[in-house]
């Protein structure tokens, strides 16, 4: 169906050495590998990492040196460069993003807070923002001009696929006087040593990025009322022709602050191992604790699920509902993440050390089998 079946060995010798149990690994690996032997993904990669040692890493339908497009799970990452920025003072959350962009501020939106963009709280879930008027920064500009609020900021919580990174993406800039890419690259990815995570990847070194592809049917009405009670989902701009576009090599090197990151599972996952380790001295203690624990925002989603959201990442919490927020059900209350569109995986929890990235190039139509498969996967890997 997807054309030769690729099986890379699997890394698993230090197994014991991150402490892991090698039957829950070989259960994940199972798991893991699943869809992909019955042809219904082309490929797949994860990694599953412990006090900074790659305990067991894998990839299955593709070449070991494959790398992904980890969509949201990039938001994580620029999320992180933007508290260097606030920590050395250069931006402050409760300032108005207008104080920053002042062609932020047309149509309402001089009230909109730096806080308020990082919880997904600011009001322009749907501002429209795509190829070609981002290619440019005056494109950006004049799109932020044209943006207008969808209800009163700090109200209501809708997740913003792109806009609200965006935002961050220019606060950087003008704020630091650096390109945000340049920034993210200088600031978190060279000195975490993580040459295989990018923001913005030259046509040329592109060679090893998955080509994206559609795979299964979506939900019907029907199944949707079965499982989560509602027969359709919200409107949303993450469209499989949305994410699809990021097989374009032109979007790929613009490095979409929302999403278009590229990066092997190995390094999104010592991303995260970072994070446990206190920010590897990049972060004061008390911006790690704003980004990794305090949680700022408990408004509900559509479903009335609390977002949990600190300002960067979302908390697993312990109301029982940790597995629709991407981690599975074993983890600890305390465990912090972002996925991604298409099933990306993405966490980390300070209870057990561990760090753990899912990726994969086929981009699910089938909402609640997705959602099988994150929880199903992501609650194996966390009990390793």
């Amino acid at each position: 169906m997807y054309g030769r079946h690729v099986d890379t060995d699997l890394d698993i010798d230090n197994v014991e050495a991150a402490g892991f149990d090698r039957e829950k690994v070989d259960a994940l690996v199972a798991r893991a590998r699943k869809e992909v032997d019955e042809e219904r993904l082309p490929s797949c990669q994860f990694a599953l990492l412990r006090n900074g040692v790659v305990g067991a890493a894998a990839t299955f339908g593709a070449p070991s040196d494959a790398r992904y497009v980890i969509f949201s799970a990039t938001k994580a990452v620029v999320a992180f460069a933007t508290w260097i920025a606030i920590d050395e003072g250069h931006i402050r959350v409760d300032a108005k993003v207008a104080d920053y962009i002042p062609e932020f501020a047309s149509n309402g939106k001089d009230v909109v807070t730096v806080e308020q963009v990082m919880l997904h709280t600011s009001g322009f879930p749907h501002a429209p923002l795509g190829a070609p008027q981002w290619d440019t920064r005056e494109g950006r500009l004049a799109a932020f001009a044209r943006w207008r609020l969808n209800w009163e900021p700090g109200t209501r919580f809708e997740y913003h696929p792109t806009s609200a990174h965006w935002v961050l993406a220019e606060l950087i800039e003008r704020a630091t006087a650096t390109p945000y890419a340049s920034f993210v690259a200088e600031r978190v990815v060279q000195p975490l040593g993580l040459a295989r995570l990018q923001l913005g990847v030259p046509p040329a070194d592109q060679d090893d990025v998955m080509e994206l592809s559609k795979v299964g049917e979506l939900a019907s009405p029907d199944e949707l009322e079965a499982a989560i009670g509602v027969r359709s989902l919200p409107i949303s701009e993450v469209t499989a022709e949305v994410l699809l576009q990021f097989n374009r090599s032109a979007d790929r090197a613009l490095g979409v602050p929302g999403g278009g990151g590229i990066s092997d599972a190995v390094d999104l996952a010592r991303f995260y191992q970072a994070l446990l380790a206190g920010g590897a001295g990049l972060l004061s203690a008390s911006a790690m604790y704003e980004f990794t624990v305090h949680v700022r925002n408990t408004l509900p989603d559509y479903m009335g699920t609390p977002a949990n959201r600190t300002l960067g990442l979302v908390v697993a919490g312990d109301d029982g509902r940790s597995s629709l927020r991407g981690m599975g059900k074993t983890v600890s209350p305390r465990a912090f993440g972002h996925n991604g569109a298409g099933g990306q995986i993405a966490f980390a929890d300070p209870d057990t050390g561990i760090s753990f990235v899912y990726l994969t190039n086929g981009l699910e139509q089938h909402v609640l089998r997705e959602g099988r498969r994150t929880t199903a996967i992501a609650s194996r890997a966390a009990v390793c």
